[in-house]
């Protein structure tokens, strides 16, 4: 697979391009939706949540510290929820391609992943813009989340492509995503702060592994901290773990999949 990957780079590179350029095709704003709507999220959060939870901030020595709280685990959370939405229905969304074109079907997942970092970065440079209007301090501390980033992709990518391969067989899971990723939302402490956690459900909040990615985020762009170098060890090896199963799935499945596409 990846044999095949090197040799069909030029094809994973434009369609990646295209699919972000076709973004800004018949549309007036274009791109900026990847901006909108979850800087709109926070909008409303903001203004309904921000003098309730604003106090809940220490450490943020700024006035609109639980905007910016907001933004950072948003940006974490998008590109985890991208991915997944996109490998959820990837193969169902291409079957004509891949019951009419010869070519190696692992492209398919690796330019929805292409396209969602694309998509992450346009939204954190609009972050970053955001954050000096606020009057927000930069630090090198956010050279972490160039690994961060790369731990969030490995997650989502294992987790979404045995999704998306068990999509194919049996839709219901498809249905069922949305509701589980508004419930896993809410069980992430993005919206709120980690301190309004009762202590005694803190570890059952830290079985979740969006917890330690999203609570990394927090740290490197809200506080200007290194993140807990041991709590995303764990992760890193749950995320190779679903990436070989996912690998390993795919593989098997494949044929299989054009049938009953």
């Amino acid at each position: 697979m990846l044999k095949s990957l090197w040799r069909y780079r030029n094809f994973v590179y434009n369609s990646i391009y295209n699919e972000v350029f076709s973004q800004f095709v018949r549309s007036k704003l274009g791109g900026l939706w990847i901006i909108i709507n979850p800087l709109s999220q926070v909008l409303i959060y903001a203004l309904i949540l921000s003098n309730i939870l604003a106090a809940k901030l220490p450490g943020i020595d700024n006035k609109y510290a639980y905007a910016i709280y907001l933004m950072a685990g948003l940006l974490g959370w998008n590109l985890f929820s991208d991915i997944i939405n996109r490998c959820m229905v990837l193969f169902i969304a291409q079957a004509n391609i891949m019951k009419k074109v010869s070519f190696p079907r692992i492209t398919l997942p690796v330019i929805a992943v292409g396209s969602s970092i694309v998509n992450n970065l346009m939204l954190f440079i609009a972050i970053l813009g955001i954050f000096a209007l606020l009057g927000h301090e930069f630090s090198l501390v956010m050279l972490w989340l160039i690994p961060l980033t790369l731990l969030v992709v490995l997650f989502a990518a294992g987790l979404g492509l045995i999704l998306g391969v068990m999509n194919v067989f049996v839709r219901d899971i498809g249905q069922g995503l949305s509701v589980i990723l508004q419930v896993w939302f809410w069980f992430t402490p993005i919206i709120y702060p980690v301190n309004i956690i009762p202590e005694r459900y803190l570890p059952l909040m830290q079985l979740n592994p969006m917890y330690s990615i999203v609570d990394a985020y927090h740290q490197i762009l809200a506080y200007n901290q290194a993140p807990s170098f041991q709590s995303l060890v764990t992760i890193l090896f749950i995320a190779s773990g679903l990436s070989i199963i996912g690998l390993l799935l795919f593989r098997r499945a494949s044929p299989e999949m054009v049938d009953v596409l």
